[in-house]
């Protein structure tokens, strides 16, 4: 497995007093390896399906490779219809792994269709969208587990109405629903339409869904070898069964953001140093809020808990974000995802030789110069005692991506468990999709109607007109 974890600058080997001791961190091996027990005792039960994800989809790889090929010779255009896991997945494998300006490239270059995630309900970008593709040539992959997803049915309302219009009885032949397999109002309509379908497990939470068909056709319609993927997976899983600290670098990530947590440490930042890797960070947000940002634990105990992730990027935050890690309050820790080969690199052009201050990055590239600044920002802040670590990547590509994923998934169960919070609910997000049902007039919503109708209004002497 090439990807390392260095946390060097977490400690107080690095750090000095502001870092984690070695005493602190082995005062964590019991929770830690009990965590670890927690998490290896429930794969596949429950809501852990996704651990199983690698190893068990061998069938459905094969019809997704099937589809997806038959897909990108038939249409112009692949949108995915969804929102959370659904499309924040799907986006950041394909911006990792594809050319940046994929859509941009001729067709002969692209080798496939373009390529579009719609995972909002802005008026304005549904018909900028609509603008740029001709319905009659684009593939809607429809992807919610419930299909009772507001955005998402909205979205393929719209659509499915205009394929209608343009269409008529083959307008089915160009939607593809991702959903679950035995309940839901999608795989109804699914099988009332005649739309082509995947399923998603009922064990696999929408942000543990990527390594499922969730993210693995978007993935394989644009190109992505998705088996790739899934092996990178499968390695980093099987270097996650380890229960010790020094062995297992999602568990380790675990502890250490535990116990920085402790140290008033609230706030997780990001920080990739590749454009490519820059939609992982809004990945993971979703994955480490939505996981851990819980009032209750499961002993009903009020805990309010979580970490804040917080999206940069490097090196273009390094002016703005970074004057704040440096000199701000002490209540971050940046992780860093460094890439040790760049697909491609570029020289820095001969020149302005009476301008020593411009000429001493001549003949350097540009990947040198992105790592020289990672590192300088790395070590500024650890001279100012700003807890960092560094995830490195040997390459960006499908088997890398696949292990990042399922790294950050492992990480993210093992801190539940050592919060002793459900990892797999989102009770904080229910809140507002139910109060947003009520103002629709949703059957079944009546109570909570009044209840909204009821709140105390606005008062006018804190509005400023």
């Amino acid at each position: 497995m090439s990807i390392t974890v260095n946390y060097n600058n977490m400690m107080q080997y690095a750090l000095g007093e502001r870092g984690i001791s070695d005493a602190e961190l082995k005062q964590q091996e019991i929770l830690a390896q009990s965590a670890h027990f927690q998490v290896e005792a429930g794969r596949g039960r429950d809501m852990q399906g996704w651990m199983d994800l690698p190893y068990e989809q061998g069938e459905i790889v094969k019809t997704i490779k099937s589809a997806a090929s038959r897909i990108r010779k038939s249409c112009e255009a692949f949108v995915v219809l969804g929102i959370g896991g659904s499309a924040l997945g799907p986006q950041a494998v394909f911006t990792a792994l594809k050319h940046y300006y994929y859509n941009e490239l001729p067709k002969k270059l692209r080798k496939g269709p373009r390529f579009y995630v719609c995972d909002n309900v802005d008026p304005e970008r549904m018909n900028a969208l609509l603008d740029v593709i001709n319905v009659e040539k684009t593939v809607f992959c429809v992807i919610t587990k419930s299909g009772a997803t507001s955005e998402t049915m909205s979205q393929f309302l719209i659509v499915y109405d205009l394929l209608k219009s343009a269409l008529g009885d083959k307008a089915h032949e160009h939607i593809v629903a991702v959903t679950s397999e035995d309940k839901g109002n999608l795989i109804k309509l699914a099988r009332k339409e005649g739309f082509e379908t995947f399923f998603i497990p009922a064990s696999v939470g929408g942000r543990f869904s990527e390594l499922s068909p969730v993210g693995l056709l978007p993935a394989a319609v644009v190109g992505i070898d998705i088996s790739k993927l899934l092996k990178g997976a499968r390695d980093m899983d099987r270097k996650c069964r380890s229960k010790y600290i020094s062995k297992n670098p999602a568990l380790a990530l675990a502890v250490l953001q535990y116990i920085s947590v402790k140290q008033g440490k609230n706030i997780n930042v990001m920080m990739p140093y590749s454009d490519s890797l820059r939609y992982i960070s809004d990945w993971y947000n979703q994955l480490w809020a939505e996981s851990l940002g819980k009032e209750k634990d499961k002993l009903g105990k009020t805990v309010n808990c979580g970490q804040t992730p917080v999206k940069a990027v490097g090196v273009t935050d390094q002016h703005s974000q970074v004057q704040l890690y440096n000199e701000g309050p002490y209540d971050k820790v940046i992780t860093f995802l460094e890439v040790r080969d760049f697909r491609s690199d570029v020289t820095i052009a001969a020149g302005c030789e009476d301008f020593p201050d411009v000429n001493f990055l001549c003949g350097h590239s540009l990947g040198e110069l992105m790592s020289k600044e990672l590192y300088a920002t790395r070590y500024a802040l650890t001279q100012r005692g700003r807890a960092n670590c560094t995830i490195t990547l040997d390459a960006v590509d499908a088997y890398h991506i696949g292990a990042l994923l399922y790294l950050f998934q492992m990480q993210t169960a093992y801190e539940g468990a050592m919060l002793n919070i459900n990892a797999y609910d989102q009770p904080g997000v229910e809140g507002g999709k139910n109060a947003t049902y009520a103002l629709f007039g949703r059957k079944g919503y009546e109570a909570k109607a009044e209840e909204i109708r009821s709140s105390q209004p606005d008062a006018d002497k804190y509005i400023i007109k």
